[in-house]
């Protein structure tokens, strides 16, 4: 009973980490494209790439070292992660705000990449803890502390950057995650038991015992397209929003609103689909999501108002809520708890790499096509998805046939 209470405190103590780093890292997204705007003039194709390579280029470097982090996770403890992600980026979103030109913000954003991953080591020390029955409900309550965050922080961002400027809100998000480190340092008690010198000097591969591999591997793609869907539209949603409003009234603030309505979605749907899951299966749910995102997305396309912009992707958020808590129960359910950083870093890189190419594809869509050509391309993503995802079950479900036969 003393471990099933401490791994909720634990639950809590994280879910107000997630909330703010997920509030300060989408605190500045929305408008990074308005923020680049003032450091120079700009034609649209140039500044859709900068726009797009300062979203991506944090993912990129984060994609690069999570399996490091995570490889040191599994030895030293989930916690000493916490921190050095929560101070990592304590110091780098407070530098950005002082970025005199968009190369400096492109290297900083560069160098907080390296040192994030607050929020997938959370996922990972919850993972190791909590009891199975429960790790559907468990990860879905642990997302909405990070998609709470992401709700609340593109709009006070937007209202911040309005009143005092497109710098203040990075120096907010310094302050929020020095909140989480003390949060972390303070509430967050791991019993945490280190590899042995001989299991750890054994070359021995994270997925070495992980049951239904091809399901786990698929889940892990699933993430990346997932990530690229979702996050396509984050370099260029202020231009698209400033040209349906026809460049008038406040774009700064609707473009906050518009990227967090998802938000509202997921954090309503999350715990409930994620409950779900642990009924009806999360390969139920998986396929659902993906459906239903895709059908989302297409109207998009047509959308010839905020309004309009803001139902669909109110609905996305839904979708959202069905995604990327399941592919985190898979895991957590298929794998060992020696390995299970390693498995959730390889995960954080493939988001990351979904981070880099979707937004990047769509700054190369919107500055060749245009913006409203991004939802397709965001569709493609999705129908590939579910295509894969039905592969692997399938593939899996048909090897335990033959081995139960044989």
């Amino acid at each position: 009973m003393a471990k099933k209470e401490q791994w909720q405190k634990n639950l809590n103590a994280l879910w107000i980490g997630n909330f703010v780093t997920g509030a300060g890292a989408s605190m500045s997204l929305p408008f990074l494209p308005l923020f680049i705007s003032t450091m120079g003039h700009f034609p649209k194709w140039e500044l859709t790439l900068y726009a797009g390579l300062a979203f991506s280029i944090t993912f990129l470097s984060q994609a690069i070292v999570s399996p490091l982090w995570g490889k040191l996770a599994d030895r030293t403890g989930r916690k000493p992660m916490l921190l050095r992600a929560s101070i990592g980026m304590t110091i780098t979103a407070t530098l950005t705000g002082f970025s005199p030109n968009v190369w400096v913000l492109i290297g900083l954003r560069l160098i907080q990449g390296a040192f994030s991953g607050y929020i997938n080591n959370a996922y990972a020390l919850i993972a190791s803890e909590v009891p199975m029955e429960k790790s559907g409900k468990t990860m879905g309550t642990l997302t909405t502390g990070a998609v709470g965050g992401q709700l609340v922080g593109p709009i006070i961002g937007g209202y911040i950057a309005d009143l005092f400027g497109f710098r203040v809100p990075f120096f907010i998000f310094g302050a929020l995650m020095l909140i989480g480190s003390l949060v972390t340092f303070f509430y967050v008690k791991e019993d945490f038991k280190p590899l042995s010198s001989t299991k750890t000097g054994k070359a021995t591969s994270a997925f070495a015992n992980v049951k239904h591999v091809r399901v786990v591997w698929a889940m892990i793609l699933s993430s990346m397209l997932i990530q690229a869907a979702t996050t396509s539209i984050n370099p260029i949603i202020s231009l698209f929003v400033k040209e349906l409003m026809q460049g008038r009234g406040n774009v700064a603030v609707a473009s906050g609103v518009i990227a967090a309505l998802p938000g509202i979605a997921t954090l309503v749907a999350a715990p409930r689909l994620g409950a779900l899951g642990d009924h009806v299966g999360p390969q139920r749910v998986l396929i659902a999501g993906l459906i239903f995102c895709g059908l989302m997305f297409i109207p998009m396309f047509f959308v010839t108002t905020v309004v309009m912009l803001g139902v669909f992707r109110f609905l996305v958020g839904i979708s959202d809520a069905a995604l990327l808590p399941v592919t985190q129960t898979v895991m957590t359910l298929n794998t060992p708890e020696d390995a299970i950083s390693r498995i959730f870093s390889y995960n954080q890189s493939a988001q990351a790499i979904g981070s880099v190419i979707g937004p990047m594809l769509a700054a190369g869509v919107a500055g060749v096509l245009d913006y409203r050509y991004v939802f397709l391309m965001t569709t493609g993503l999705v129908l590939v998805n579910l295509v894969m995802v039905l592969w692997a079950y399938r593939t899996d479900n048909t090897d335990a046939t033959s081995l139960n036969n044989e």
